[in-house]
């Protein structure tokens, strides 16, 4: 498939390195490109030797038979309209799909991704399948490709990014979770954003399964009638058909109720926590898990590391670190979570979001809002819109975490939701969440 093709793979972090490994594995001959020069880039060591290098800018010349891109790579750069002209032009995530084997079960949506994978794919090992939780999750599907079987199944998180440069994709099982403005300074409009999500479902045939939820109005809402798979709702309250809620007790409704499990059984808090499970026990239904294994995998279930993540108390203070809230819509669910008067730090890189309606949850729940980051004097005069005035604006987290000590009261909570990305100031929201809890740890 690629052996002997001349590729080009754009932008060196983890999934384009992965990506570059796997087809040198496959025979193809590789150049890595990045806009970081060399010495900027990490874990490239094992495969620097294996491929050419053109590093410092934009690509020197499009002379190959294919260009793969990194998601973070934007597909309206010159260079990228250019190649499309005159090669192939994929996305890493396709890449290692072409040289995957096994079942694909795919999960999108704006939030809440990250806790519908790990929990899915802690029900199918808990059933004792060969699965592997793979894509935006941060365990590029290009690391796992070689090691995959026909009996592999691939619990595959796929951001918007990803989903713009796929071709073959196809997951057996699909789930779209909900869908709110995001990532605008590269989709331009809601419209680009949410066409980017619904390609999850582009390839899925009558013998697929599209997942979605009823609860939230824009993804109900979205024009299935051109689908040629299955479409199945969940939903909080009773539905006629699909996975739902009743009385406490979370039933599977494909023809006849069927009892899973109690809700009171889920160990993550939070509404949108059962609308995650939800997702995660319908694709494990559909996919033919027992009901012992779906129900053992969730009790078992405590969150995933930077989404609400409890850290510990320091100083009479309950801490939680919510690096994973990387938009207005994610932290406003994090606020709400708050029972006690929280210090909140937030702030981040600048993705063209609103904050109008995030500043709007604070009401008593946030007793003291401290800014960092690209979008501090947007979020700051937007609370003010709103005459909320309790806001100190740091120039990093160190500074935050110190002053948010300082202000903050015996039995009180200090929240870290950025509603924002984290590359203006780290090259990851893992970052960002380690950073704030060290920084934690050492005062």
């Amino acid at each position: 498939m690629f052996k002997d093709k001349k590729v080009l793979v754009v932008g060196m972090a983890r999934s384009g390195i992965a990506a570059a490994e796997l087809l040198i594995n496959a025979g193809a001959i590789v150049t890595l490109n990045d806009s970081k020069n060399q010495e900027e880039i990490e874990g490239i060591e094992g495969i620097i030797d294996k491929a050419t290098c053109d590093f410092g800018g934009k690509p020197s010349h499009l002379e190959y038979d294919i260009m793969v891109l990194s998601p973070g790579v934007p597909t309206d750069l010159s260079f990228v309209i250019e190649a499309q002209e005159k090669m192939t032009v994929l996305g890493a995530l396709e890449v290692g799909y072409r040289l995957s084997k096994g079942v694909f079960y795919g999960i999108t949506g704006t939030n809440g991704k990250t806790t519908t994978t790990t929990l899915t794919y802690e029900i199918f090992k808990a059933a004792g399948t060969d699965a592997y939780a793979v894509g935006n999750i941060g365990n590029p599907l290009a690391a796992v490709a070689n090691q995959t079987t026909e009996n592999s199944r691939l619990i595959t998180e796929v951001s918007s990014f990803q989903l713009e440069m796929i071709d073959t994709f196809k997951a057996h099982i699909a789930a779209i979770l909900n869908l709110a403005p995001d990532h605008l300074n590269r989709h331009k409009t809601m419209a680009n954003y949410v066409s980017a999500k619904c390609r999850i479902a582009e390839n899925q045939t009558e013998e697929d399964y599209l997942i979605l939820n009823y609860d939230d109005l824009p993804t109900r809402e979205l024009k299935i009638d051109t689908l040629k798979s299955k479409v199945v709702y969940f939903s909080k309250t009773k539905l006629e058909y699909g996975f739902y809620v009743d009385n406490g007790m979370i039933y599977a409704n494909l023809g006849d109720p069927v009892p899973i499990m109690p809700v009171e059984d889920i160990n993550v808090p939070g509404p949108h926590n059962i609308e995650n499970v939800l997702a995660a026990i319908a694709i494990s239904y559909l996919a033919g898990i027992s009901i012992e294994d779906i129900s053992c995998g969730v009790r078992s279930f405590k969150g995933v590391a930077h989404r609400l993540e409890y850290v510990g108390t320091y100083h009479d203070m309950i801490c939680y670190n919510d690096s994973k809230g990387t938009n207005p819509e994610s932290s406003i669910v994090a606020v709400k979570s708050m029972a006690v008067p929280t210090v909140l730090i937030a702030g981040g890189m600048d993705k063209g979001s609103v904050f109008d309606e995030f500043v709007q949850t604070f009401d008593s729940h946030i007793k003291h809002l401290i800014l960092l980051g690209e979008t501090k004097q947007l979020i700051k005069e937007t609370a003010v819109k709103y005459g909320y005035n309790t806001i100190t604006l740091v120039e990093n987290m160190e500074e935050a975490v110190a002053l948010a000590f300082e202000l903050g009261n015996s039995s009180e909570a200090i929240l870290l939701s950025p509603a924002c990305a984290s590359w203006d100031m780290y090259p990851s929201f893992e970052v960002r969440g380690e950073h704030f809890k060290s920084c934690l740890k050492t005062l």
